[in-house]
């Protein structure tokens, strides 16, 4: 077991993760509103005092506060970093030229889902370097080995064995089976498998797992039983790299709408989300071992931001295209009062990182750790 890594790594590492993520996430804002000609006021990096910072020639202020736990993109017209409109009747004709509230509103609904795409698109660059350099995980779902006494030798699944799917999802490869079975600790789901070149479909009840990672924390899932022949990284061809790490974003994507769902529904315990000190501790972690590990815990967190802000909760980026979608419906914007209460309302914005997570696949996520389903 690894010790835990001191804490002045800790927050650097916080810093150098959570600042390039809401740098990315801001910017994706401010260019699409620069491109369809809003005026931005503040850009803020971090929140509360200024602790430097400039004004370039469009009269932007860039900034960065001394609380690295955000960030937000001041527009023309804002009443205040939530983006609430301020009263378009006072601002002089050339800022209502520039406001952001003024414009239509297809304009502010692709300003604000700007952020979170951007955040999307940073892990899928990464994940294209990685593929480029390493290959694109795809273990062929042979079973190589059972675990005595799992659910996998329970329902007599035998080595030699293709998963062809698991609960109606086609399996193509082991890391899809992997982690499809991680959410679902003690559910019975159908698998379908090639023996002989004979398909059978059979009755699994899952086992559950707890799982130890190198840092001595441990963590709830779903387990098979069954063990592949080995990881295998294929070459993904130059022009395929980007629509393969798009699709294994996606992947990664649906397993948090996933886990978010059986939260919603009490199957999974709200305990296993982890707010900013639990992204501090695992960013401290994946940084002492080395700089793969860290990069793939930024393209996950990347995905986090932007699966978190896509949400219809008020103050996200969610929050405000639900209401540009209702604006649309009805054809008038949401009345003052709604916005209001959304605005102000105190939101708590989580982050899932636990067995809700597929493990990283160049080294080992604080997530996940095994190879096994």
């Amino acid at each position: 077991m690894l010790s835990q890594p001191p804490i002045w790594l800790i927050l650097i590492a916080f810093v150098c993760a959570l600042g390039p993520l809401v740098f990315i996430h801001e910017l994706g804002h401010y260019l699409v509103a620069r491109w369809l000609g809003v005026g931005a006021e503040i850009f803020s990096i971090g929140f509360g005092h200024e602790v430097t910072g400039w004004t370039d020639k469009r009269g932007t202020r860039w900034k960065v506060g001394w609380l690295p736990l955000g960030g937000y993109v001041r527009f023309v017209g804002d009443e205040h970093a939530a983006s609430a409109p301020a009263d378009q009747e006072q601002l002089t004709p050339e800022q209502q030229k520039i406001s952001f509230h003024l414009r239509p509103i297809w304009q502010r609904f692709l300003i604000v889902l700007a952020g979170p795409v951007s955040n999307f698109l940073l892990a899928i660059l990464i994940f294209s370097a990685f593929f480029a350099i390493y290959g694109a995980p795809r273990t062929p779902p042979i079973v190589s080995e059972v675990q005595p006494e799992s659910a996998a030798a329970t329902a007599q699944i035998q080595p030699g064995d293709r998963i062809l799917s698991i609960g109606g999802r086609p399996t193509p490869t082991f890391e899809e089976l992997r982690n499809y079975a991680m959410l679902r600790p003690g559910e019975t789901v159908t698998i379908e498998l090639e023996r002989e070149q004979v398909v059978r479909a059979i009755q699994v009840t899952l086992g559950t797992d707890v799982e130890r990672d190198r840092f001595g924390q441990t963590y709830r899932r779903g387990l098979l039983g069954v063990s592949p022949v080995g990881i295998v990284f294929e070459p993904v061809p130059p022009l395929k790299l980007v629509p393969a790490a798009t699709s294994y974003v996606w992947q990664m994507t649906r397993t948090m709408l996933e886990a978010l769902g059986q939260i919603i529904t009490g199957r999974r315990s709200v305990k296993e989300l982890g707010g900013p000190l639990k992204i501090a501790q695992v960013a401290g972690q994946q940084a002492s071992l080395g700089l793969v590990d860290f990069l793939s815990l930024l393209a996950l967190l990347s995905i986090n931001l932007g699966f978190i802000n896509l949400l219809p909760v008020p103050m996200l980026d969610g929050g405000h295209l639900l209401f540009y979608g209702i604006e649309a419906v009805q054809r008038r914007p949401v009345s003052p009062r709604a916005q209001d209460w959304a605005f102000r309302a105190v939101s708590h914005s989580s982050w899932p990182c636990s067995s809700s997570q597929p493990s990283t696949i160049w080294g080992r996520s604080a997530c996940g750790n095994g190879l096994g389903a």
